[in-house]
């Protein structure tokens, strides 16, 4: 849907990108610009910049970037005019509707109002009497009333129809109910896809039931039925439990495998656990992660599989700025077994015990080596190196180092010498990783997002500085009205010059923020080149910039057309040939 470009500029004016970006994240100003730590992956130092004049947002680690507009639909997963909708709304403004436009936001809303109202029919069943079996479960499960009714937690009957009837009744149609993958479907007819099974509420970060979690009372398969994802439930970017444990005074988050562990964490006072939602740990969950923590408590179960997804998650979670701890739950299989038999007291010593995510590893590779063999001690101890190798404080290195050397029976001095050459072979592949990056200055300065190429980078490099220019001095556009997109070597920038002389030549609004038809990876782009050139508007470089283009547009043509008749003469040849 296309808006009136009036009332963009206005809705832009009217929702400061540093006010918006702002109660996302945590903001601080240094000079023109504002930074803080990036919403759309993890990391240690801030990274992600806001310049209120120029209206635009950019992360100079992950490259995503643009105009309120732009940003409001990154942040919430909104599409263009969703996004419009929203910002319209917080400032207090009546959107321009088209009739025949069904807003993909007000879908939405009825799905989000839909599965409150499965929530609240599941809760309802629990106390019925056709409840009493799942009751029974949760009272030999040990968990209160209070929990229950906290979490939202209820019972979807053992019945083809009964959440189907409840549904429409209400008001919702059966596309509705297909859409928030509450049913099944079989000849035609439809079904409650949730039978005879423990409901948990799926609810994300804003308070919305998005999805459910069914767990089986009797034995059948499958153990446990999640939602799929739908238009309002993506599980790679939702945490079981994360709407309470947002608001933990807790200086961590405990991350476990399930849902039932998260419920009986809280019932005990952990209101800090979450879990992820029957998958391994996604990137969208850690960035998820550390907008509300600084250390993560992993709290996988001992066997293989939950080594595996430590292993995995660990590295995930520091290169997102996240200090990691391991807790091993002993005498039981998982927290929740631990608390129910043991109490809160003893897993508050486990937490206080948790590993650092280096003695857990070590641990890790000490357990699959027999140390009463030398070469699996050699092994041992090499693994151990190159772990060690990695970690950026020599008292680490040392103290770690000992501890091997300790349980391998060797010299501290040696296992020094060892993680040393680990340490080298580790520089050694950095060394020629960046030497392959600065061997290739042209690659170097091709975009990040693969889908926008330069062709003719020094023509390129003049376009950026123009629509840089262009959109900090939007006069500089009437020193150059010879100039058209079509001249330009990058598809993109002659889309947005367009666009920005259109603009300019009717007296709108000229910023990143009102472009239209770009996709986020274009506007990010943008945003990058605007961000990169920060200094005062020069008259001379942007006139040479135009007239490079248009020497570069005119060396191209000629380059076609030299093409062209040296391709009509070999066709000429050709033809004489067979003649």
């Amino acid at each position: 849907m296309a808006f009136p470009a009036s009332f963009i500029d206005e809705l832009v004016a009217r929702n400061p990108i540093e006010d918006v970006v702002g109660q996302y994240v945590s903001l601080k100003r240094s000079g023109a610009n504002m930074f803080g730590l990036c919403p759309f992956h993890g990391e240690k130092t801030a990274s992600f910049s806001v310049s209120p004049d120029k209206g635009i947002c950019y992360c100079f680690g992950c490259h995503k970037g643009g105009g309120v507009i732009n940003f409001m639909m990154e942040i919430e997963g909104l599409s263009y005019p969703d996004a419009v909708r929203n910002l319209a709304k917080r400032a207090g403004m009546e959107v321009p509707e088209d009739e025949q436009y069904q807003s993909r936001y007000r879908a939405q809303e009825r799905l989000w109002a839909l599965m409150k109202e499965a929530g609240r029919f599941f809760n309802e069943r629990l106390y019925a009497p056709e409840g009493a079996a799942c009751r029974a479960y949760i009272t030999k499960r040990g968990l209160t009333k209070n929990i229950v009714t906290q979490f939202g937690i209820g019972y979807a009957p053992d019945s083809w129809n009964a959440l189907v009837d409840a549904m429409r009744k209400k008001g919702y149609t059966d596309q509705e109910l297909r859409a928030a993958d509450l049913v099944g479907e079989k000849n035609g007819r439809i079904y409650d896809r949730f039978r005879n099974r423990l409901m948990f509420p799926i609810i994300d970060v804003r308070g919305n039931v998005v999805g459910f979690g069914g767990r089986v009372l009797v034995q059948s398969e499958p153990k446990y039925l999640n939602s799929n994802e739908t238009l309002i439930f993506n599980k790679r970017k939702n945490l079981f439990g994360l709407n309470f444990a947002k608001k933990t005074k807790q200086p961590n988050i405990i991350l476990v495998e399930g849902n039932i562990d998260v419920v009986t964490l809280h019932q005990f006072g952990f209101d800090n656990a979450v879990a992820s939602l029957g998958t391994s740990l996604t990137e969208d969950q850690v960035t998820l992660l550390s907008r509300y923590t600084e250390e993560v408590i992993l709290t996988y179960d001992g066997d293989e599989a939950g080594q595996r997804a430590a292993k995995r998650a660990i590295p995930m979670l520091e290169k997102a700025g996240i200090k990691v701890r391991v807790l091993q739950v002993k005498d039981a299989k998982d927290p929740d077994e631990f608390l129910q038999k043991l109490g809160a007291d003893r897993f508050k010593l486990l937490l206080e015990e948790s590993a650092n995510r280096v003695e857990y590893q070590l641990n890790a590779i000490r357990s699959k080596y027999d140390l009463r063999v030398d070469d699996q001690k050699i092994l041992y101890v090499q693994e151990s190196a190159e772990l060690i190798a990695s970690l950026d404080s020599s008292v680490k290195r040392e103290v770690y180092g000992g501890r091997v050397a300790e349980a391998a029976g060797i010299t501290p001095e040696a296992m020094k010498l060892e993680v040393e050459k680990a340490r080298k072979h580790r520089q050694a592949r950095e060394k020629k990783k960046q030497e392959q990056i600065d061997l290739a200055p042209v690659r170097a300065m091709q975009p990040k997002e693969r889908s926008i190429r330069y062709d003719n980078v020094k023509s390129a490099l003049a376009e950026e500085t123009v629509i840089a220019q262009s959109l900090r001095e939007p006069a500089m556009l009437d020193t150059c009205r010879m100039l058209t997109g079509s001249q330009f070597s990058v598809p993109l920038f002659g889309r947005v010059f367009d666009q920005l002389q259109a603009r300019h030549g009717n007296g709108l609004e000229v910023s990143l923020a009102v472009l239209e038809d770009l996709s986020p990876e274009e506007v990010s782009h943008i945003a990058g080149i605007c961000q990169k050139q920060n200094g005062p508007v020069n008259q001379k470089a942007f006139s040479d910039c135009v007239k490079l283009i248009l020497s570069e547009q005119q060396r191209r043509n000629i380059t076609t057309d030299d093409e062209l008749m040296a391709l009509r003469n070999k066709l000429k040849e050709s033809k004489g040939a067979n003649i």
